[in-house]
């Protein structure tokens, strides 16, 4: 059963996507002149300050671990788990610098949320046709080289038990072509927080961002499955950590 709370958040959700879309258009607009980088900055940071005040608003308590390990500048590909919507929006009001992410084609059909996505940098992928999503997958190795930041989240899908899906090891594409630093991101209880049960739940939620993990000194040939496995043992180590030690 939804709470009021909940209803409450979706709206101001929807109404804020659709006041905000203005801003970050003449935001956009203003980068095919000669402004991309600090445009890129001025739409992170308003993004930032909607993720922020939306986890306020939803009553989450959440702690944060290793932003440190983030560079500042550079293309750097961040590799998540996957438990909740909101992942997306606990990694805009944390990452601290301007990333896109990866997202599914079918978020086309959602007006203005996928314009935001656009504006913020992020690509969508057709899983259903390889030539397609090998195109977008280049075209992000592409801005990872320029020194972009890209989310992805290589389940592929959301797991509702909090225990980590399968990762593919095509996702790890994006960062084996462009070489650039994996941040692997582990982020424990958030199906908790809202999947279980599409509605707020009052449980700490915990985001480590682990050391930076470099791809360039591993052999061609198994770059890709060595890659899924050892970030996926990486952020299945973090999450295994007692939340209680933690906070």
């Amino acid at each position: 059963m939804l709470t009021i709370r909940t209803i409450f958040v979706f709206i101001i959700v929807c109404v804020s996507v659709v006041i905000l879309f203005p801003v970050g258009a003449i935001a956009l607009f203003l980068s095919l002149f000669g402004l991309k980088k600090p445009m890129s900055h001025f739409t992170y940071r308003l993004a930032q300050g909607w993720a922020r005040s939306l986890l306020f608003l939803s009553g989450a308590k959440v702690t944060v671990a290793g932003r440190g390990n983030i560079p500042k500048t550079g293309g750097v590909c961040l590799v998540s788990n996957h438990g909740s919507i909101f992942d997306i929006v606990l990694n805009l009001a944390y990452v601290g610098r301007p990333f896109g992410f990866i997202a599914k084609k079918e978020l086309l059909l959602i007006p203005f949320l996928d314009a935001w996505i656009a504006i913020l940098g992020g690509l969508f992928i057709d899983r259903k046709d390889l030539r397609k999503g090998l195109k977008t997958i280049n075209l992000g190795a592409e801005r990872l080289k320029k020194g972009g930041g890209i989310l992805i989240f290589p389940e592929g899908h959301r797991s509702k038990t909090g225990k980590l899906l399968p990762f593919r090891p095509g996702s790890f594409r994006l960062a084996t072509q462009s070489g650039v630093p994996i941040i692997p991101v582990a982020i424990k209880n958030s199906q908790e927080f809202f999947e279980k049960n599409l509605r707020f739940n009052p449980v700490p939620l915990h985001i480590e961002y682990c050391a930076p993990f470099a791809v360039q000194d591993l052999p061609p040939e198994s770059r890709k499955q060595y890659l899924s496995d050892e970030i996926q043992r990486i952020i299945q180590t973090a999450l295994d950590k007692d939340l209680a030690s933690i906070e």
